[in-house]
């Protein structure tokens, strides 16, 4: 296996880990990190889209589905589960494509990137909720008379919390970013000196 398989696998798990432990419990102590770990992925994981995308969505899927049968409801008859609810489909594709774009944007750049950064999580989150709270509020028979206005005071009053626990994770990843390279850099120049 090569260090570029390795380093993949590697941050797959941590996100994967990440995501069940806090989507268990959507509105815990510990908020849900899913729409962040789609935006991770696609800037780290852009190249293997087409294994880690799909395995992420299916692990989403899988802790609903624990999460739900675990109240002694059928997945199927939940009211989260409507037709809307396959909206998140696309709704965590548009934050993995944020990501990607964002990795592409400042290739080796790495300023650039930080500069992209707000922009690109934004537009992401923006165009997510956009397809995960449109799905729902359209799609399932939850919402008795559905209206552009409903929709729209709907979609106004999640965007925030949505953003906000979005960008708190995306920030610790940052952090952690910097502080691995920092510990390469430091790791590399310690190698170099011991070779001199």
């Amino acid at each position: 296996m090569t260090s570029i398989s390795r380093s993949r696998l590697a941050v797959f798990t941590v996100l994967a880990v990440l995501m069940a432990a806090t989507r268990l419990n959507h509105f815990g102590m510990v908020p849900d990190a899913s729409w962040a770990v789609f935006a991770i992925g696609g800037f780290y994981l852009a190249g293997s889209v087409r294994w880690a995308f799909p395995a992420l969505m299916v692990l989403a899927v899988a802790v609903d589905y624990v999460v739900i049968s675990g109240t002694g409801t059928s997945f199927w008859n939940h009211y989260c589960v409507s037709p809307g609810y396959w909206m998140l489909l696309p709704a965590h594709f548009a934050l993995w494509a944020a990501g990607a774009g964002l990795r592409r944007f400042g290739q080796d750049k790495p300023l650039r990137q930080l500069a992209g950064l707000a922009p690109a999580l934004l537009l992401g989150v923006a165009v997510c909720h956009l397809f995960a709270q449109g799905g729902f509020y359209w799609l399932s028979d939850v919402v008795a008379n559905p209206s552009v206005a409903g929709w729209a005071k709907n979609y106004a009053d999640w965007f925030m919390p949505y953003l906000g626990t979005t960008a708190l994770y995306v920030g610790l990843a940052v952090v952690v970013h910097a502080l691995v390279g920092l510990v390469r850099r430091a790791s590399a120049a310690s190698s170099g000196n011991l070779a001199g």
